[in-house]
C-alpha cells in the first residue's frame, strides 16, 4: 500500500516552488497510536509529506524523466506539534537540480506559524547508480501521485 501525506496542491510553480495542504483528522490511524493518549501527527511522517511534494516538483521540473527518489534529510528543525483538526501547508524550494540529483529546502506552516524547516536531497537514480538497472517504468511517480498534480491544473483552469 502506497500512503500519499499530502491532499492537494495549493500553488506550483514548475521547476521553482509549490504550496501542498494537508488536513490532519481523528480518522488517520497512525495520530492514536504514536502517543497513545495524544493523538499527534508523527514527525516523521511531516518529513515524508515534505518529501512528496518537494518530490514532485523535481520531477515534475524534468518532465518526470527520472525515477526521483529521497536520498538524504540534510537538516530536519521541529519546533510544534500537530494535531487532529489541523491543517497544514508544506512550502518547498529547488535550491539545486542537475542530471544526478536536487536539493530542496522547505518549511510546514500552520497558517503563519511555523511548524518546521526541512531541507532534502534527491536522487535521479536512473543518472546515479553506476549500471545498475531498474525497471523502464517510473514506478516512483505512479497515478496516485500524478493526480495530486491534474486535480492542481484543473483547479486552476476552473478559476
Amino acid at each position: 500500500m502506497r500512503w500519499i501525506w499530502i491532499d492537494k496542491f495549493l500553488e506550483f510553480n514548475s521547476g521553482v516552488s509549490a504550496v501542498a495542504l494537508k488536513n490532519v483528522t481523528l480518522a488517520e490511524e497512525h495520530v492514536h497510536d504514536h502517543f497513545p493518549g495524544f493523538p499527534m501527527m508523527p514527525e516523521c511522517l511531516m518529513i515524508e509529506a515534505m518529501a512528496q511534494t518537494a518530490g514532485i516538483l523535481v520531477g515534475e521540473a524534468r518532465n518526470f524523466e527520472e525515477k526521483v527518489i529521497l536520498a538524504k534529510i540534510k537538516n530536519a528543525v521541529f519546533y510544534h506539534y500537530v494535531r487532529p483538526g489541523d491543517t497544514i501547508t508544506l512550502h518547498a524550494q529547488i535550491e539545486s537540480i542537475s542530471p544526478e540529483a536536487a536539493s530542496t529546502t522547505g518549511q510546514i506552516r500552520r497558517g503563519e506559524e511555523v511548524i518546521a524547516q526541512i531541507s532534502l536531497m534527491f536522487s535521479h537514480i536512473d543518472n546515479n547508480l553506476g549500471g545498475k538497472q531498474f525497471p523502464e517504468e517510473n514506478f516512483v511517480f505512479t497515478d496516485m501521485f500524478n493526480s495530486l498534480l491534474t486535480g492542481f491544473v484543473e483547479s486552476e483552469r476552473v478559476k
